[in-house]
């Protein structure tokens, strides 16, 4: 599955459009981390947990959006973006989202 930030792929047409498709995941933090995140502030430096966490639910935001795009018989898609936002205390939400296509090359 290709995946770009642009609405075109260079050296390839566009030959059916399937249409929206996303992917999310809702993400909370773990008193583990929240203790050396309490640390870090004090001292200064990056939170490794956080950094952990946030990865792991970009990758599979990412991948659930790639499922539902498979689904449509799409081999590629475009114009793809993320977002997070909070969706209560300790709790956020990671969504990867874009349009789900056929690129054929030419």
């Amino acid at each position: 599955m290709m995946i770009v930030t642009t609405e075109q792929v260079a050296g390839y047409d566009i030959a059916d459009v399937k249409g929206y498709v996303k992917g999310s995941t809702i993400q909370s933090k773990h008193i583990g981390r929240d203790i050396t995140a309490g640390l870090k502030g004090i001292v200064g430096g990056e939170i490794k947990g956080y950094t952990e966490m946030m990865t792991e639910a970009r990758e599979l935001a990412i991948d659930r959006m790639v499922t539902e795009a498979e689904e449509q018989g799409a081999n590629a898609i475009i114009g793809m973006r993320m977002q997070t936002s909070t969706v209560m205390a300790n709790a956020a939400e990671i969504i990867a989202y874009g349009t789900a296509v056929v690129i054929e090359k030419y």
